[in-house]
């Protein structure tokens, strides 16, 4: 049995940003599909939607030390829905408390950049029984599975996490409100207009709180990075894997981008991505607005794929021309307990220039489709 639940779930993960938007669907014998805009609304859509086949909440942040020590996390949970929602309709009266349409999945990491180390830790549970699900209130949403807990206030976040080998507890104020990507959130992810996504993020999320490592609880401050995103559509055939980036610069600009890697070679042309201001005005990029050039790669002693680790971006919008390096070359997340994928997910540093002053800033890089047990599958 649990090798037939790492299997449905092992299509999770690389979803991360192939999605659907919230229309009601034909009948509810099938998942709810696309038909239209988003329409997305706070603070209601920090919440789960059922009916949707694939959601997830993703927090990633650098932050340091009063000394400097340097750190990056990840924080991930996943909602997957496994029958359509009339399926339920065939529960049998009275239906087990264990039974549930709902699996989560979740993936916390910590990169310890100055010691060379990175961590991390997964889990996965029905949405039962108190061990993981979505509950909201008018003023929360908190979303848990196990020790993994998000909470989504109207002024703040806070994320908690703890495992054998780190934990941390953190405090998130946004500086910027919600970033709708796309067309007001419906963010295209292929040729038809159902392989889609609603996909809005939090680009600045001021941080502070504590990182329990090696026996010491350290202060820490920075800043992170929100992405939250609902799904049906799976990822159109050709297209391999993509590259995901979220870089916040010292300018108070912020900028997402993701590149859907085909399996010719080039680039699909729905790959985009949005440039915030230093006020949280938003502009989307096609793909003919920017450029990123890969500089040099890193080959996992473990899984055997060959990263990219350093790029070359360049926007014509905000004449940004910037290096990004990964902060640490292993920060590749093996998930053989939860989703069964593959895939890195990374702290970074950016240098360069905007608008012809100099320019420095940290973010995030994710790379799927690279290694053995991290091409898409959806």
């Amino acid at each position: 049995m649990r090798s037939k639940i790492l299997l449905l779930c092992a299509i999770l993960l690389l979803m991360i940003f192939i999605s659907v938007t919230p229309a009601a669907a034909a009948n509810d014998d099938s998942y709810y599909a696309l038909s239209g805009p988003c329409n997305l609304e706070f603070p209601q859509d920090h919440g789960a939607h059922p009916g949707y086949r694939t959601e997830w909440w993703y927090y990633t942040g650098n932050v340091e030390t009063g000394q400097a020590r340097r750190f990056g996390y990840q924080l991930t949970i996943f909602r997957r829905q496994i029958s359509p929602p009339g399926a339920a309709r065939q529960w049998p009266d009275p239906a087990s408390k264990w039974r549930t349409q709902q699996l989560y999945l979740g993936h916390i990491a910590l990169s310890d950049i100055d010691g060379k180390g990175y961590h991390t830790a997964e889990d996965i549970s029905r949405g039962v029984l108190g061990l993981a699900g979505v509950k909201q209130t008018d003023s929360q949403v908190t979303v848990f599975l196990k020790n993994i807990v998000i909470k989504i206030g109207s002024e703040s976040h806070r994320l908690q996490a703890t495992s054998e080998k780190f934990s941390f507890d953190l405090f998130l104020k946004p500086l910027k409100g919600p970033v709708l990507h796309g067309d007001e959130g419906y963010s295209h992810k292929g040729d038809t207009p159902e392989r889609a996504s609603c996909y809005y993020s939090f680009s600045r999320l001021q941080t502070r709180g504590k990182i329990k490592f090696n026996d010491q609880e350290l202060s820490v401050s920075g800043l992170s990075w929100m992405d939250h995103e609902f799904s049906t559509a799976d990822l159109q055939p050709g297209i391999e894997g993509w590259d995901w980036f979220s870089l916040q610069l010292d300018n108070g600009s912020d900028l997402m981008l993701y590149l859907l890697r085909q399996a010719d070679g080039h680039l699909h042309p729905a790959s985009s991505g949005t440039f915030v201001d230093e006020n949280g005005n938003t502009q989307h990029l096609s793909l003919d607005a920017f450029k990123i050039e890969t500089l040099d790669t890193w080959k996992s002693p473990h899984s055997g794929g060959l990263y990219p680790s350093s790029w070359r971006l360049t926007v014509d919008m905000d004449d940004l021309q910037v290096f990004i390096d990964s902060n640490l070359a292993d920060q590749e997340m093996r998930t053989p307990d939860s989703t069964g994928v593959t895939y890195w997910e990374g702290s970074v540093s950016v240098r360069g220039q905007a608008r012809g002053r100099p320019v420095k800033g940290k973010g995030y890089v994710e790379l799927t489709g690279y290694a053995d047990g991290g091409k898409p599958t959806i």
